[in-house]
């Protein structure tokens, strides 16, 4: 059974400026980071993937002290069994370097894969926020419905026209439209082997999306944005919003490494690629040592490789080494800004007008030269 959708309204009544700062989890959306763009006149959000359900109880806690503005709460889904569970053993095998290179045993592989989703859906209903959003897959029917019925919006990532169907058809609020460009783990509903390194890229995309699913489907569009000019185009594509995290990032508020936050504009890490490397999923970051030595060997498993690598980049962290971090990054990175979160909304704000009032401008020329 389908469910409507509530409309773009709903979704863009909840702020000022058409602006999401993108849930980025491992700490990176923290509390102080959410509330700030949502005081600002963004959507703020709070990433849940990789935390315990009373952790993120909270921040949620911890953000509405912040804050009375809206604000949402991302959620990772479940996966499925890894394919190959001797690729994961391999892999770590490999890894057995590192570990003696920073002084850090590897992970145990087989932790939950469920990142406590059921948990978190409960927390959630009981006590709601205004948006809720989905990576790594689609949610039953059920749960969009009962998130209708406490009031909460819901967004699904696709990075596909089929799986922007699925998530209208199950009875999603919104999609978020991600590009190929985008920062850190593509949203892909099922994880296949043969998929590293491709994508659409994020205007294709939007046009592929608006073609597939009704008119009345909100779209917030996700990969490598980084100035209003650029939010000002996704949104003459057909976009409601734009949602921004490599920008947000850099932010005084963000929860981000220090490492990571320089690395961004850093000139040793030229550019960004999609890999395995860390996560067993094709996530972008800045190609460092790690990716290129071990990228190319990296199985399709996550959360397994996840969970393996997880004290590798902790203990490269603690001895100030980037190279063996995972630095997250979308492929507008070089153009960071190093401003307060509230500062870079009103900034992307007025940058966005302007370039409305220029393609207006322009319009009208070419208007009266015919």
């Amino acid at each position: 059974m389908a469910f409507e959708s509530r409309g773009a309204s709903a979704l863009t009544g909840l702020f000022r400026y058409p602006i999401v700062q993108a849930p980025m989890a491992g700490g990176t959306s923290c509390p102080s980071l959410a509330a700030a763009v949502s005081e600002a006149g963004g959507l703020g959000f709070l990433a849940a993937g990789y935390k315990t359900p009373t952790a993120m109880r909270e921040e949620i806690a911890r953000t509405r002290a912040l804050t009375d503005r809206p604000f949402g709460v991302n959620l990772f889904m479940p996966q499925p069994p890894v394919a190959d569970p001797a690729a994961v053993d391999g892999y770590g095998q490999r890894l057995a370097g590192e570990a003696v290179r920073y002084g850090a045993p590897l992970g145990e592989p087989d932790q939950s894969r469920d990142d406590a989703y059921e948990a978190k859906l409960a927390v959630l209903l009981e006590d709601p926020v205004a948006v809720v959003s989905f990576h790594f897959g689609c949610p039953d029917p059920a749960v969009l419905a009962a998130f209708a019925e406490a009031g909460t919006l819901t967004v699904v990532t696709a990075t596909s026209a089929a799986e922007a169907l699925a998530a209208q058809r199950a009875g999603a609020d919104a999609v978020c439209v991600q590009g190929v460009e985008a920062g850190g783990h593509q949203g892909t509903h099922h994880d296949d082997a043969g998929a590293d390194g491709t994508g659409v890229g994020l205007l294709t995309l939007l046009a592929e999306i608006r073609d597939a699913v009704t008119v009345t489907m909100p779209l917030i569009a996700a990969g490598g944005l980084m100035r209003g000019e650029q939010i000002a185009a996704v949104l003459a594509a057909g976009a409601s919003a734009a949602q921004l995290g490599t920008a947000f990032l850099v932010c005084p508020e963000s929860g981000a490494h220090e490492l990571h936050k320089r690395a961004m504009t850093d000139p040793l890490f030229t550019r960004t690629e999609l890999t395995r490397a860390f996560s067993g999923r094709p996530a972008r970051g800045l190609v460092n040592r790690f990716i290129r030595e071990h990228g190319p060997y990296a199985p399709a498993a996550y959360p397994q490789v996840h969970h393996l690598t997880s004290g590798l980049r902790k203990a490269a962290a603690q001895a100030g080494d980037p190279q063996a971090m995972a630095l997250w990054a979308g492929q507008g990175h070089r153009l960071a800004r190093e401003l307060p979160a509230g500062r870079l909304v009103e900034v992307l704000a007025a940058e966005l007008d302007a370039a409305r009032v220029s393609l207006t401008r322009g319009s009208e020329l070419r208007g009266s030269e015919t």
